[in-house]
């Protein structure tokens, strides 16, 4: 009996990391579609003066109709690039590691730098630079085409690297994977 129970213990803690991820995922796709509704709000502001009528030329020099219409088409592909991005992140799977795995997309890390403040990581597939807090962490989203993806990619837990240009060049551990 008392096997069983260390068991179902054991399985719940190692069921929390996972469960996290999920829910940091979901709190994700939230900061997403509130980028989205943003980006489709300008949008459509900016292509209703660019079709209002008052901003219709009236000589060559008139130009803010031509203006806001060039504004509303490039806030329109930003509208797309954040569907498509919100798209890309619910298909993403909350995969769990263990310590002898390797760093790939869908990772959640938590480095350690040489003045030992941490620093946590989520490598997505889109949406990099993206910085927002989940249950009091403050998380950045990266992608592996960034310098530092690129740099994580294939790293395991324990792994020290050096990041940065030569005056803020620093050293980092790799303390967690999830």
């Amino acid at each position: 009996m008392n096997r069983l129970v260390d068991y179902i213990s054991c399985a719940q803690y190692l069921e929390k990391p996972m469960y996290y991820k999920r829910r940091l995922i979901d709190h994700l796709i939230i900061e997403l579609e509130a980028n989205y509704q943003t980006a489709l709000t300008a949008a459509k502001r900016a292509h209703s003066t660019a079709t209002d009528k008052a901003n219709i030329a009236e000589n060559k020099y008139d130009t803010l109709g031509l203006e806001a219409a060039y504004l509303a088409e490039g806030q329109a592909k930003r509208a797309s690039k954040c569907y498509a991005d919100i798209d890309a992140i619910q298909h993403l799977t909350a995969q769990d590691y263990s310590l002898t795995d390797a760093i790939i997309v869908g990772a959640l890390i938590r480095l350690i730098d040489q003045d030992e403040k941490t620093l946590s990581l989520f490598l997505a597939p889109v949406s990099g630079g993206l910085k927002f807090t989940f249950e009091e962490r403050t998380i950045v989203v990266i992608t592996q085409s960034s310098p530092l993806g690129k740099q994580l990619l294939g790293k395991f837990v324990d792994d020290e690297f050096e990041f940065g240009s030569e005056q803020h060049r620093k050293c980092y551990r790799i303390d967690d994977i999830n």
